[in-house]
């Protein structure tokens, strides 16, 4: 029994703390709305509904942890395609119940939502974002009236690649600020895995976000996966050793990373299925027609499996590719996205002669103005 309780006691450091499950309460009415109009709650669990009763609705459950929610107004009752809903509202499902009033319906602005702190956060945040969001709106409308001969020109599409990275990395901006002043919110956490969404992370970025949280952010098991990923960063970190390599190019030549050493050297990810990749395709056959032969190179790693091993090599003929081509087969589990901890591609590392990463994700003309600056 002793012994046991020792060793309780030793290993009580290393065992994850417990997270305290809450119970949430929603309700509210909508006008004098009766069946079969019908409000649906997304929450941690599968999808709950309620049919209004003149107007009322009310909701009540338990969630491991505070919890982003929606619900979404269906008037008929119908459950198909309530992600295209135009009234639904986004809060927390937190410990203080959540009141949600409407004189007719649920589109935007017309429902006033009164709940606990992590709501008020996250309205806090939608109004920092508000900016953003006009500027997604109109890019959106704008990439909708593009023509087939427009879509089909790398340079136009080019363009709209990068104004649409310029609207993620602005939203990432509004993320980091309200992080770095929120720290204790669960809302924080939240928007460090939003951030995935719009842009790769790199551990110069989210690494100082992280590591300010709360101890309890950091402590949940949200945050502990999280804190996981910030580990793996940061051995990709500015100024680390890039991780070694071998591949084989399309006619089974194995090539390594060691063998660029003396070298900058620009690692990009890719595959023939990848959209956003083919596109970047033309700017960086660019930079490497300018800078080729001046002690740069590119291996470009595809993602491509197997079973699209000829679509792979449609699409390096396709864009002219002519620097080293090189996969493994395996997809997503391509060994060295793995060791590069790629989750979206396109992506990119800028490795220097010293065999250390000197830059991540450079795109357009952002990769031509760094290497102009080390290469002259």
């Amino acid at each position: 029994m002793k012994k046991t309780l020792l060793a309780l006691l030793l290993a009580a450091p290393l065992l994850a703390p417990a997270q305290t499950p809450i119970s949430y309460t929603v309700s509210g009415k909508i006008g004098n709305l009766n069946a079969p109009a019908t409000i649906f709650l997304f929450g941690p669990g599968s999808p709950d509904s309620v049919v209004l009763k003149n107007g009322a609705f009310e909701f009540k459950g338990t969630s491991d942890r505070p919890f982003p929610a929606t619900i979404v107004l269906r008037r008929t009752g119908q459950s198909k395609d309530l992600f295209a809903a135009k009234e639904r509202l986004r809060f927390y499902l937190e410990p203080t119940p959540v009141v949600i009033t409407s004189a007719d319906s649920l589109l935007e602005g017309r429902a006033k939502v009164v709940g606990g702190p992590l709501t008020a956060d996250d309205q806090k945040l939608s109004a920092a974002m508000q900016a953003v969001i006009e500027k997604s709106r109109a890019f959106s409308a704008e990439a909708g009236k593009t023509t087939e001969v427009q879509r089909r020109d790398s340079a136009f599409a080019a363009r709209m690649q990068a104004s649409f990275d310029a609207i993620g990395k602005a939203y990432v901006q509004v993320y980091a600020r309200f992080i770095r002043e929120n720290p204790t919110s669960w809302v924080s956490l939240y928007s460090l895995y939003g951030m995935k969404m719009l842009e790769t992370p790199q551990y110069a970025v989210v690494g100082p976000l992280y590591n300010a949280l709360s101890p309890e952010l950091k402590n949940s098991r949200m945050g502990r996966d999280y804190g996981d990923m910030v580990d793996k960063l940061k051995d990709l970190a500015i100024g680390s050793p890039a991780p070694g390599f071998t591949q084989n190019t399309p006619e089974g030549k194995p090539v390594s990373l060691a063998g660029y050493r003396g070298k900058y050297v620009l690692v990009d990810f890719w595959a023939s299925w990848c959209g956003p990749c083919r596109t970047e395709s033309p700017a960086i056959a660019k930079v490497y027609n300018q800078y080729k032969g001046r002690n740069f190179d590119i291996l470009s790693v595809s993602l491509d499996d197997g079973k699209g091993r000829a679509k792979w090599l449609k699409a390096i003929t396709d864009d002219h590719l002519t620097w080293t081509q090189v996969s493994d087969l395996r997809g997503w589990q391509n060994q060295a996205a793995q060791l590069y901890g790629v989750r979206s591609i396109p992506q990119n590392y800028l490795i220097g002669p010293d065999g250390k990463i000197l830059a991540a994700n450079l795109k357009g003309e952002e990769l031509k103005t760094t290497l102009a600056k080390l290469i002259k």
